[in-house]
């Protein structure tokens, strides 16, 4: 293991901010005990997917976004989670 150099006290963020950016975190911190975490409040990310509809069940889907006045991709997530959570629930 190499010796780490200390980290010193920051007054503020922007001094910590000034601080880092001329400096690598390999110097300070032993990387190899860093440990994976999540951060379960943060809005998840989105993925793009390419589904094939039925025209007619797309127009219908769209006819009912525009009854709830949600964006008709909104509609159809909502749809799904709901679809999803009632599947698990016959399946379980």
């Amino acid at each position: 293991m190499k010796n780490l150099k200390s980290i010193p006290k920051f007054k503020n963020e922007d001094e910590e901010r000034a601080f880092w950016a001329d400096h690598s975190a390999v110097d300070y911190l032993d990387l190899s005990q860093a440990k994976r975490v999540t951060f379960s409040r943060l809005k998840p990310s989105s993925k793009s997917i390419s589904l094939r509809l039925p025209e007619m069940l797309l127009n219908d889907i769209k006819v009912a976004a525009n009854k709830e006045d949600v964006p008709y991709q909104s509609l159809i997530k909502l749809l799904l989670a709901q679809g999803l959570s009632q599947f698990r629930k016959q399946h379980a």
